[in-house]
């Protein structure tokens, strides 16, 4: 078995403003970096639309309605200060949250060991009744309840390592046990939250924030002495990423200092638990990174770490 790419051209057509750091080329950078050679053996699926009820396993019906209607017939419709959409936004942000479907239902069917979306808007800060941070939907979130509710599976985890913390994820596993999260993000940084001390109802998050300036140094001491040794405690029955590859030291809007190096190192990681404890089943997904070069070099280097898991 292979690595399967989940994708959709509509996910280019969510238009962000001129200047937004959250853009199309985004996606078409990733989209580049993954047509290399190297890259040929990748299983390249559609991304469906996810249904209502799909998504409504994390937010309430009235808000995915409200997202929806919020869509503008023509130009920019601003849900906070950072949080656009376009006309091209609601098919893109159903496209998102459906690849993680699609991709779970994949890898538990045996058609791919794993999988990697690359899609946007990204998920990981959108709360339950909350668009926020670039995101509509919990993409991840949405993958992670269709894994536990559809394929009947008990133990789900989430592992970021964006450097933001996935504040909306958190919200959404705290009060179940079996779920876990587990992040590293800058500290402090938005959106404001991931301290240690935030632990969920049966210590099933984790945070480790890391200082303004570290690098994969204390990155890896982060995963390798806490987060990893967490994880495989966990016993998971399917492991998600949230990819975000804004910690690299070219982004423009943080201030860690990882290099693809890292990215690989922490994939190899959680795929070695992910076989250890589940068959290596793992769906990652596109989250943050905003200078175009590393987030294209740090996508190739973590789904090669996927494709040789």
């Amino acid at each position: 078995m292979t690595t399967a790419l989940f994708t959709h051209a509509a996910c280019l057509y969510h238009e962000t403003p001129p200047g937004h750091p959250e853009s199309a080329d985004r996606l078409r950078a990733v989209l580049a970096a993954l047509e290399a050679e190297e890259f040929q053996f990748l299983v390249r699926e559609d991304a469906r639309s996810a249904t209502q009820e799909e998504i409504a396993r994390v937010h309430p019906g009235y808000f995915i309605s409200a997202v929806l209607r919020a869509v503008p017939e023509r130009g920019y419709a601003a849900l906070d200060a950072d949080t656009h959409m376009s006309p091209g936004s609601g098919e893109a942000a159903l496209r998102a949250a459906g690849a993680l479907v699609g991709a779970v239902d994949l890898v538990m069917a045996g058609g791919a060991k794993n999988a990697f979306c690359a899609v946007r808007p990204p998920g990981h800060h959108a709360e339950p009744t909350k668009a926020m941070g670039f995101c509509l939907f919990n993409n991840i979130a949405i993958g992670a309840l269709h894994a536990r509710q559809h394929h009947r599976l008990d133990r789900v985890a989430v592992v970021d390592f964006d450097v933001h913390h996935g504040n909306g994820t958190q919200v959404m596993f705290a009060e179940d046990e079996h779920l876990f999260f587990a992040s590293s993000h800058q500290m402090p940084l938005y959106p404001g939250t991931g301290r240690p001390q935030e632990q969920g109802r049966a210590h099933n998050i984790l945070n480790v924030p890391l200082d303004p300036g570290s690098g994969g140094t204390e990155f890896r001491v982060a995963w390798e002495g806490k987060i990893l040794p967490a994880l495989d405690a966990f016993k998971p029955d399917f492991i998600f990423i949230s990819a975000g590859f804004d910690a690299h030291r070219r982004d423009p809007l943080a201030n860690l200092n990882l290099t693809e190096a890292d990215y690989t190192w922490v994939t190899e990681k959680v795929c070695a638990v992910a076989k250890a404890r589940c068959g290596s089943r793992v769906v990652s997904t596109l989250e943050g990174g905003y200078d175009l070069v590393a987030l294209a070099s740090s996508t190739a280097a973590h789904v090669k770490a996927l494709m040789a898991a």
